[in-house]
């Protein structure tokens, strides 16, 4: 009698997030290139009305969707017809992405008079035809990750943001300037809206539109929406706040020091997005229990990295911000040490944990509160310390809302036979592991720095000189966390090595 063989296990759940963490972390580099790039060919108020416009167009493209497009993590894994529930995505955010671009078209003259920018108008038809496109082009990656098709997913992400960072990059560098480069941006944001439809699609049956469906697609992703409709605006009032008090060239430097690398989004989005379908898959079957140590185990991978990228940036700040923009935008040091404090709210994947589980109204709740929170904090701030006033009260207003957000975790995670506690969803051993091996490296830079300041400024001009503190610190640092987790007992290939794609055996 043969004896079937027994299947093998199964390669952790954060493995199927390789092929997209790939993807990104080859193309983070192009992308990290079109700010370090346009800040040495464009002139400073240039550089700010670049990311004045973008700021515009980012807004916009976050709010309305209201939702629509994240809510196919939560349909397409449970359905056996997926092309209704894609086809109301593609529909309905190619109704947002008109509707933003007549609000481009209708408003962005208020808006320049309010930055005191009106610079801004000579891009109007640009930035509305962008807009409009890249806002319709929003569930080409979402639709391919949600069906668990990460390796297309990867695909995709590499090709658009590599052709997006060629098209930002190369008007400029060839003489065409800001206008230049807004015309490209409007033709490849075209291009990507044509491909989502024939890639989202692909495969897919039923109906494109089935009104029930959406009925309830739209029920579920409502309180998201509105939550992004706060989140959004709340996240970029410190942006509009100082841009209306400060000149373009000024904000400039403002920007600069609320740059952050994409190592987060890098990281976290493709987990979170993998996570959202593992949960889902865990609740068809009948073994939500589990769902705790998935959140733990994406939670305590992404603190391994999370932890001391911020401790780095921190301690680094003026190496960093020298080398990647310039002696001119040292003045933008302070402001980026608090916007570090973005990456170390990044390592618990709590909205995508609660979106899976349709508890989205949380969501909805702690935005709420980050909204009224932020209206005096930035008022208060912006009066009375200008920008440094400004990301405080983002700084502040994040810690709120994200504290809101976790208090949740624990009953979304909770099941009629398991009810758990907020020791039981956060990943205390690898806080704390990172968190000591971290803080002890970052230290070692400001010993480098005492030591050696009076060097670091008598370095002749050049790129290569102006990276070399960066990476002198870079490399100490990077000893150091590897030692200080060694130290602990902890092997740092190990704990990161589920974040690569496997095979089934």
């Amino acid at each position: 009698m043969s004896v079937s063989p027994k299947p093998a296990p199964s390669p952790s759940f954060l493995g199927r997030a390789g092929p997209l963490v790939l993807a990104r972390l080859f193309t983070a580099g192009l992308t990290l290139s079109i700010p370090l790039v346009l800040a040495r060919v464009l002139r400073l108020d240039e550089y700010g009305t670049y990311y004045q416009l973008f700021l515009i167009a980012t807004t916009l493209s976050y709010v309305l969707p209201f939702g629509v497009a994240q809510s196919l993590y939560y349909f397409l894994p449970r359905a056996e017809a997926k092309r209704p529930y894609l086809g109301h995505a593609l529909l309905f955010v190619t109704g947002a992405g008109i509707v933003a671009a007549g609000l481009v078209w209708a408003f962005l003259g208020h808006v320049a008079a309010y930055f005191n920018n009106p610079a801004l108008m000579d891009h109007r038809a640009a930035l509305a035809l962008y807009t409009a496109f890249f806002l319709g082009s929003y569930p080409l990656e979402i639709s391919l990750t949600s069906q668990g098709k990460t390796k297309a997913s990867a695909v995709v992400y590499l090709a658009s943001d590599a052709v997006r960072s060629g098209v930002m990059v190369l008007p400029p560098l060839l003489g065409f300037s800001l206008h230049g480069m807004m015309i490209a941006v409007a033709c490849f944001a075209g291009l990507r809206y044509v491909a989502t439809w024939v890639v989202s699609l692909r495969g897919s049956t039923g109906p494109l539109v089935d009104w029930k469906l959406f009925k309830e697609q739209l029920v579920y992703a409502a309180p998201f929406g509105a939550a992004m409709c706060l989140a959004i605006p709340q996240q970029n009032a410190h942006m509009y706040a100082v841009a209306g008090v400060v000149a373009p060239a000024v904000y400039a430097l403002y920007r600069v020091g609320c740059f952050q690398l994409p190592v987060v989004d890098l990281l976290y989005t493709p987990t979170s997005e993998v996570l959202m379908v593992r949960l889902g898959e865990l609740e068809r079957e009948g073994r939500l229990e589990e769902g705790v140590e998935a959140f733990r185990e994406a939670a305590g991978k992404l603190a391994y990295v999370f932890l001391p990228f911020a401790a780095f940036l921190f301690a680094a700040a003026p190496e960093f911000v020298g080398a990647m923009f310039g002696q001119k935008f040292l003045p933008a040091v302070p402001i980026f040490r608090v916007s570090v404090l973005g990456v170390v709210l990044a390592i618990l994947p709590m909205d995508g944990t609660l979106r899976a589980r349709g508890q989205t109204r949380a969501i909805f709740n702690s935005y709420l509160v980050k909204a009224v929170v932020t209206v005096p904090l930035l008022w208060l701030g912006v009066k009375h310390f200008g920008m440094m006033g400004g990301i405080a009260s983002w700084a502040l207003a994040e810690v709120v809302g994200k504290g809101m957000l976790l208090i949740r975790v624990p009953q979304a995670l909770s099941t009629p036979e398991r009810k758990l506690g907020l020791k039981d969803v956060i990943p205390w051993r690898e806080l704390g592991q990172a968190s000591l091996a971290a803080f002890a490296a970052g230290g070692s830079i400001f010993l480098l720095r005492s030591g050696v300041h009076d060097t670091w400024m008598n370095l002749p001009t050049g790129f290569l000189w102006r990276v070399l503190p960066l990476a002198v610190a870079g490399l100490l640092f990077v000893v150091g966390y590897v030692v200080g987790l060694y130290a602990q007992g902890v092997r740092p290939w190990s704990a990161l090595q589920s974040l690569r794609p496997r095979r089934a055996v």
